[in-house]
């Protein structure tokens, strides 16, 4: 007798885990990015060991500080424009360690 179905085998490959958030040094990084942005500028700040929804709310802080729009992604915070002196004092006063990384 041979096989004609079976659902053991197949092509469908078993979702891959998810990647644990790299953790941090204890030194938030601001870097300024443009690539695969069009030209447009944003400032990164990586390095923030905290869950997704402290990042949120703290996103939502900085982008009130800096007046202008950004998202949160894969753990890091992005805020439109070249906003690294605005973002660095409030981190500053929030009591982190701040450090501008990048051009």
């Amino acid at each position: 007798m041979t096989l004609v179905y079976s659902t053991d085998v197949g092509r469908i490959q078993p979702e891959p885990e998810k990647k644990a958030r790299p953790q941090g040094d204890g030194i938030v990084r601001i870097h300024r990015e443009t690539k695969g942005r069009k030209g447009k500028g944003v400032s990164v700040v990586k390095g923030l060991d905290m869950d997704d929804a402290p990042l949120k709310l703290l996103a939502a802080e900085l982008k009130k500080v800096c007046g202008c729009g950004g998202s949160v992604k894969d753990g890091s915070i992005e805020i439109q424009g070249d906003m690294r002196d605005k973002i660095k004092t409030h981190l500053e006063k929030k009591g982190h360690t701040v450090k501008l990384a990048g051009g």
